[in-house]
């Protein structure tokens, strides 16, 4: 396997020293150089030719999700990790959107930093087992939020629909919407003539099937 050349991109030294030594003895990884900013990163790429980037996300000025926006438009050949304190989803979600092809905690194992830096060389992704579930309830919802869109829906018709899931009456549903209980009886002829069902177990069912539960 090619020697993986791998840039450390962090504003305190002695995370820098400490994911150096630990890289260190993995022969197929070599740290090319170290930045503590964006500034110095970019300063330094054109010289240092990485094929990974370990980068931090939170640094004085521009901070790793923008960096990491910025790479891939300038230098898209080249693979981000962010190696990062914060699980939030704020973060995560942001490095994702913004290309990065792995996301990391700092609190990960040496083995484990080591062997995402070689899967990420490889051209895959990967994240820190603790916040796949993160990333999958984000995904979730916005396949519910597709699903939503696809189905031709309202957001007051979606919310009728799962009221009826929840066993309401046309009189709950009525008292919880301030309508008429005309009115919704309406709504709900309205909703079984869109999902194509003629009852509300019907469209109970159509509806988890459609994944708007």
């Amino acid at each position: 396997m090619d020697t993986i050349r791998v840039l450390l991109v962090d504003d305190h030294p002695i995370v820098r020293q400490g994911v150096q030594s630990v890289l260190a003895n993995h022969p197929d990884i070599q740290v090319v150089g170290e930045a503590e900013n964006a500034v110095a990163l970019f300063g330094s790429l054109a010289t240092l030719k990485p094929d990974v980037i370990l980068l931090d996300i939170r640094m004085p000025g521009q901070n790793g999700i923008e960096t990491t926006q910025r790479l891939k438009r300038e230098y898209p050949r080249v693979k981000v990790i962010i190696l990062s304190t914060y699980d939030d989803d704020e973060y995560l979600l942001g490095a994702l959107r913004a290309g990065a092809e792995g996301y990391l905690l700092k609190s990960a194992s040496a083995q484990l930093l080591a062997s995402a830096i070689r899967q990420v060389g490889r051209g895959e992704r990967l994240l820190s087992p603790t916040l796949v579930g993160k990333v999958m309830r984000e995904f979730q919802e916005l396949a519910k939020d597709k699903s939503s869109a696809d189905s031709g829906l309202t957001n007051q018709e979606l919310q009728v629909v799962q009221m009826i899931a929840g066993g309401a009456t046309n009189k709950e549903i009525a008292e919880k919407l301030y309508w008429s209980e005309v009115t919704v009886k309406r709504k709900v002829q309205d909703i079984f003539e869109k999902m194509g069902v003629s009852n509300r177990a019907q469209a109970v069912a159509e509806a988890a099937k459609r994944g708007l539960l």
